[in-house]
């Protein structure tokens, strides 16, 4: 029997505006789950990135199950209420529909699975990012994925050298998923193509092509598209498996260290330098910069190990103070060029309306003949 490994994560209230859910939000949240799970869940893990709550859970029912979709909902409308009671910041904001209706696609949280068939030693990533929007995941993974330079495996390891086959998402489109496939090493160059605009082109799925099994699937929702406007950024979680056929732990973390620009940050409109921070750490410096976690289990008969901190180690205190200096530098730049996402991004915002307005005083100035 496969084990399913369930990611559901909401933005559902936090302290001081958006740093980090209450403590008393959190336990509520778990307290469902643990009452709630008993008859549905094999293990569970509860933790928070900035001020997004995330429910890990394992089971046997496979992805897109109602009844554990169902739980992690209810176990965020039961948050959401305690966040109200408590008067915390943006309570329920991710919350965008007012009923559950078979599973929580769509409703405003973000969902990831996986269906695998365990290896006898299961080891996995679970990655969550406060401030950014699912692309921001995409340099990490072609590194980790496809690029020699980064990962050793793919000439060392000659069932890594067989390469993967990617699942590429257009998260523009809305009247449903229009996504395409393609493999590496032959379609590298097109998968950077697509890859390098991760406004657009995200990476939904990894497979290894070596033994067909999954080895990477990411949460691609976009708010904006189902709230019609800006309600906060998509802050995406991913599981990625590690050894054997695919890459080595350190292989899939080592990307991480680039501190590469992402969308985010400030009212989710600027491009800032992704932090990897240890577990439950809190938003800060201009509600940013991006942060992802890294939890790093293995699973045995869909039951949990502890998690261990993957970016808790001292070497990415070095990386930390390199992204800081990187923000800081863009943020001196203000709202001018590149330090601020296009306009195409900034669609939901209200600066729309300000170009709407001015565009109407806008003319057209007669052509005049100058004297030489």
């Amino acid at each position: 029997m496969k084990t399913t490994l369930s990611v559901i994560k909401a933005d559902i209230g936090s302290i001081g505006g958006h740093l980090t859910p209450s403590r008393q939000l959190v336990e509520s949240v778990a307290e469902v789950v643990e009452s709630q799970g008993k008859s549905l869940l094999t293990d569970h893990y509860i933790s928070y990135t900035g001020d997004d709550i995330a429910i890990l859970m394992t089971h046997t029912r496979g992805a897109g199950d109602h009844e554990v979709h169902k739980l992690a909902w209810d176990a965020f409308v039961t948050g959401t209420a305690t966040a109200k009671k408590q008067g915390l910041y943006g309570a329920g904001q991710d919350l965008l529909k007012d009923s559950f209706s078979g599973n929580v696609h769509g409703l405003g949280p973000a969902v990831v699975e996986m269906e695998i068939e365990e290896r006898p030693n299961e080891a996995f990533l679970f990655f969550a990012a406060d401030k950014t929007d699912p692309g921001a995941y995409n340099l990490p993974l072609y590194l980790a994925f496809a690029d020699v330079m980064n990962t050793p495996g793919l000439i060392l390891s000659p069932r890594i050298a067989k390469g993967f086959r990617w699942s590429i998402m257009d998260v523009n489109c809305t009247d449903g998923d229009r996504v395409i496939e393609l493999v590496t090493p032959e379609e590298i160059y097109d998968l950077a193509a697509l890859l390098r605009d991760p406004e657009r082109y995200v990476v939904e799925s990894i497979w290894s092509r070596a033994s067909g099994a999954e080895a990477a699937a990411v949460s691609t929702s976009r708010l904006h598209n189902i709230a019609g406007k800006y309600v906060g950024k998509d802050d995406p979680v991913m599981l990625v498996r590690a050894q054997m056929d695919f890459p080595a732990t350190g292989e899939i973390l080592a990307p991480f260290a680039v501190g590469h620009f992402v969308a985010g940050g400030m009212r989710g409109s600027h491009n800032m330098p992704l932090m990897p921070v240890s577990l439950l750490t809190p938003t800060s410096y201009f509600d940013g910069p991006p942060l992802v976690t890294c939890a790093a289990f293995c699973v045995h008969n869909a039951k949990l190990t502890e998690p261990v901190d993957a970016f808790a180690h001292p070497f990415w205190d070095e990386v930390r103070h390199r992204v800081a200096g990187k923000a800081i530098e863009i943020r001196r730049q203000g709202f001018i060029g590149p330090a601020m996402l296009p306009m195409a991004e900034l669609e939901y915002t209200g600066v729309m309306e300000t170009l709407e307005k001015l565009d109407k005083r806008f003319i057209m100035r007669e052509n005049k003949t100058v004297a030489v």
